[in-house]
């Protein structure tokens, strides 16, 4: 059986996240990325090298984790953590991408500091089943 567009996509994803910000392996990295990349973020500047060169000023600590993937056509939706960033809170982010010919073409993200057990006013954590504390 073959794997449907919405899982081949969102493995895409996770491989490419893992590639860039993990394992920081730019070379393999731009197999992933559009040399025509469209950034939406207010964080990232423009293109493929906008975001390459943000991950190459981090902290050696970067670090992301995927949390929830949703897929949906040529959209791919990831609430993920990022932490190791060098600020006093990890950001929980969800990236939006979109995928065209086996390729993150375009970005949107949303992010907000991670929320201390203290500051959950639900009493649950932003990210996973635990506060990161």
């Amino acid at each position: 059986m073959s794997q449907s567009t919405q899982a081949i996509n969102k493995a895409l994803v996770l491989s490419a996240f893992d590639t860039l910000f993990n394992k920081r392996d730019y070379e393999a990295a731009e197999r992933f990325w559009s040399p025509n990349y469209i950034q939406h973020s207010a964080h990232i500047e423009p293109g493929r090298e906008g975001l390459f060169n943000l991950i190459k000023a981090s902290p050696a600590s970067l670090s992301y984790e995927a949390g929830v993937i949703v897929a949906e056509a040529d959209f791919v939706l990831v609430h993920g953590r990022f932490s190791g960033t060098g600020l006093p809170r990890s950001w929980i982010a969800v990236d939006i991408v979109r995928i065209a010919k086996g390729v993150l073409v375009e970005h949107w993200d949303v992010l907000q500091d991670e929320a201390t057990r203290a500051e959950s006013k639900s009493g649950l954590p932003m990210f996973g089943d635990s506060f990161a504390e």
